[in-house]
């Protein structure tokens, strides 16, 4: 994790008036260390032996602080359950059809696509997000 996005989450929930727990600093330290799009049960999993009477509702709120501050997008993908993105570049998401695994990927030019959508709609867009459906590698390879 870089040290720079923590102190500038840190920056963020301070300002909003948002005390910084242990159990808070946990679930936002491994949100800015992973990759991986977690929903709450993965968050929850990798806590526990750090954090025995940490709840599941404690994630679901401090998810919740983490969203209304910025910090973190939530993403729902279907019946799926919700997983959460600490990376808040404007970036895509390729999504595994197999194994539900989510990577972040870039293409910069997208961003164009607002400004087309909103003089061919008359639109005031405030955002947009992508994703693109498929087979990761490892589910690739598995018989």
């Amino acid at each position: 994790m870089s040290a720079d996005l923590f102190e500038v989450a840190l920056f963020k929930l301070k300002d909003a008036g948002v005390r910084m727990t242990p159990q808070r600093h946990a679930i936002l330290a491994y949100l800015l260390d992973t990759m991986s799009h977690p929903t709450v049960d993965e968050i929850y999993k990798s806590l526990e032996g750090k954090f025995p009477n940490m709840s599941v509702a404690t994630i679901y709120n401090n998810l919740r602080v983490f969203k209304e501050t910025g910090l973190v997008r939530e993403l729902t993908y279907g019946d799926a359950s919700s997983r959460f993105d600490a990376n808040i570049e404007e970036h895509y998401h390729a999504v595994c059809v197999k194994c539900n695994k989510v990577e972040d990927f870039y293409h910069f030019p997208l961003h164009e696509l607002e400004s087309e959508a909103a003089s061919s709609t008359g639109f005031k867009v405030h955002s947009h997000r992508l994703e693109v459906y498929g087979t990761c590698q490892e589910c690739q390879i598995e018989p």
